[in-house]
């Protein structure tokens, strides 16, 4: 078992920055990829970013040349620049690999609220 703790959330007014990081801890092994995961009220949960084993970042559309996540070992972070109240949501860290049977962990996730 793996266990993600995320921090860094809080409140920003519009155009400013906030950095999130999550640390996995526990049974590491398996956790090769990793991202954050959003959600507003009354909306699903989206993918904003992530870093699969392998590849290069990915990012949302909506947070391109805004957001850069980073992987140092089994910590993931998101610099979130530019923030915009469309960015105000509950944020999650996923850590995992979809080629291992029970590898896909959560954190409790960490509110972003973005003022204008």
């Amino acid at each position: 078992q793996a266990q993600l703790q995320e921090s860094g959330g809080g409140t920003v007014q519009a155009g400013g920055s906030l950095t999130l990081s999550c640390v996995a801890s526990g049974d590491t092994g398996c956790l090769n990829d990793m991202g954050w995961y959003r959600q507003a009220p009354g909306k699903e949960r989206e993918l904003v970013a992530a870093i699969i084993r392998g590849e290069g970042p990915w990012y949302a559309d909506s947070v391109k040349g805004r957001f850069t996540i980073s992987r140092d070992k089994d910590t993931v972070s998101l610099q979130m620049n530019s923030l915009k109240p469309e960015d105000t949501a509950a944020y999650y860290c996923n850590a995992g690999d979809s080629d291992i049977i029970l590898c896909d962990y959560w954190g409790q996730g960490t509110q972003v609220t973005v003022s204008s």
